[in-house]
């Protein structure tokens, strides 16, 4: 019987997913499982990749217990993941030396200033489409170099947490363009290669980087006996390369063509744009897209919290809620979100700049710090959940304002799949603020259900990403209401202008707690 299943496979920042799907894109069983972040300083964020591959394993075999599906019936693999900042750093026997520096992690501020200082910016952004931040992982890298010698000595190469995870599947060794080209600095976004000029320039050695770069759409390896045993499948199930999670989950919105924008909306907001090169800017990110590489582009903005904003305020004040929740089996943000409902838009003038972990495009500050201005004895904790609700759709206006200002053509609907879209409230925050539909898949599976369906073109069960479309199901759009529309857009034009004003004190208060400093 020809294998006819397929299992996507996200690893994010703070959990991996899996999925089953039929060839016909039927989702059958998920898997998750969760972890957390190394946090040693403020402003810092790494994680061990043992905990991916843990998590990885763990996972897959929810999947297969879950859906009863045979393992020699699963016909690919296939991955995507977050943001991999600096690639996991590894010596000749794979073995990692140290943490990996995670998109989330700002420690480089002294080598974005380097770099400012002694690099043509000009040329950098002509050759990668890429500008200078400390979320870029070429800057990290410049960071262990200059402050951990005994690391960089040992150090093979630097693998993206999806090539690492591959590698640990298959022992192949191969990265996707998309991965690459979000290493920034040194790939070359054209030519769809490392750089050698902008690597010498900066001073990364070429040879640690991976040799091989693939499409997404690429078998890397076959799964190992031992990869298998810990996955609960078989050996020899073919592992496609995957690519980085905000393109694959535009994707798995149905993106299929120029124009068409999703907003990915999980620990972190990555709103992007599918084109042909017209929207390049350093003010936003860019790199190869997952599906047709050399002649698409993925650009992108988007605060680096969303979810994580309310993640952060349930661990540290809703445990009311999550006791409750537990008692009577509800989901505590359900209920925060039941309570945020009785506050009007506004929430009575409260103003959250979302600022928590810094700031990506497009504000590109790291030492930009959280926010919580209009404070009064009238407030309440609901009041708080809801600005924060609020300020995450500030953050995506700025985004698409942004992309309309660089040239990128964008489409007015603006599909939203991750945690913050099983929200209906906070999906309707998201229509009043920006202005435009915001249309949810039902099925929110997310970067998982793309992952399946490259994994199933890449050995030629599925003809093309375009039956995406097919697969998706029905969407909700929730549409923006005109009187909230108009009270957030003056709200709106306050948030942009209070993170001018006290711009200043941010800094000034990172460089106190040591959060600006390598």
């Amino acid at each position: 019987m020809t294998a006819r299943f397929l299992i996507g496979v996200d690893i994010g920042t703070q959990g991996t997913k899996a999925v089953a799907v039929t060839a016909g894109g039927e989702v059958l069983g998920r898997g998750l499982v969760e972890y957390g972040i190394e946090q040693p300083r403020p402003s810092w964020a790494e994680q061990w990749p043992q905990i991916w591959e843990e998590a990885v394993y763990n996972a897959i075999r929810q999947v297969v217990e879950r859906t009863g599906i045979s393992p020699q019936d699963v016909a690919a693999l296939c991955f995507s993941g977050l943001y991999g900042g600096s690639g996991v750093p590894v010596d000749r026997d794979m073995r990692p030396l140290r943490p990996c520096l995670i998109w989330m992690d700002r420690r480089a501020t002294e080598e974005v200033l380097w770099i400012k200082e002694n690099i043509d910016l000009d040329k950098l952004f002509a050759v990668t489409g890429n500008y200078v931040d400390t979320y870029f992982g070429y800057t990290k890298i410049l960071w262990i170099k200059r402050h951990e010698p005994r690391v960089w000595e040992k150090i093979h190469k630097f693998v993206p947490p999806t090539s690492y995870i591959e590698y640990r599947l298959t022992g192949q060794l191969a990265v996707d363009f998309s991965s690459a080209g979000n290493l920034g600095g040194i790939f070359d976004l054209r030519k769809l290669s490392w750089s050698e000029e902008m690597a010498e320039d900066l001073g990364i050695p070429l040879e640690l980087m991976p040799e091989r770069l693939v499409p997404s759409t690429e078998v890397v390896g076959d799964l190992t006996v031992e990869a298998a045993r810990r996955c609960g499948l078989t050996p020899g199930i073919p592992v496609v390369a995957g690519g980085i999670d905000a393109p694959m989950a535009t994707l798995s919105a149905g993106a299929i063509e120029p124009g068409d924008n999703v907003a990915m909306m999980g620990t972190s907001t990555c709103w992007g744009v599918v084109h042909r090169g017209e929207g390049l800017s350093p003010q936003l990110v860019s790199m190869p897209h997952v599906v047709n590489p050399g002649e698409e582009i993925y650009t992108w903005g988007g605060s680096a919290t969303s979810g994580a904003l309310i993640r952060w305020f349930r661990d540290n004040f809703g445990r009311p809620e999550v006791e409750a929740g537990e008692r009577i089996g509800v989901d505590p943000y359900r209920i925060l979100d039941l309570e945020a409902e009785e506050i009007p838009p506004g929430s009575d003038g409260l103003l959250v700049l979302p600022y928590f972990m810094g700031e990506r495009a497009p504000l590109w500050d790291p030492k930009a710090r959280g926010t919580i201005l209009g404070l009064t004895l009238y407030h309440t904790r609901a009041h708080v959940y809801r600005a924060m609700m609020e300020a995450a759709a500030y953050s995506l206006r700025h985004s698409i304002e942004t992309g309309e200002g660089c040239g990128l053509r964008i489409k007015e609907e603006v599909r939203v799949v991750g945690g913050v879209a099983k929200s209906p409230l906070w999906s309707q925050i998201l229509a009043d603020v920006v202005g435009r539909p915001v249309c949810v898949p039902l099925g929110n599976v997310e970067a998982p259900l793309a992952d399946a369906l490259l994994g199933g073109i890449g050995v030629g069960l599925i003809p093309d990403h375009t039956v995406i479309s097919n697969w998706i199901g029905e969407t909700k759009t929730f549409s923006p209401r005109e009187e909230a529309h108009n009270r957030y857009t003056q709200l709106y034009k306050l948030y942009r202008r209070l993170y001018e004003e006290v711009k200043d004190a941010m800094h000034a208060l990172a460089d106190l707690e040591g959060g600006g400093e390598g």
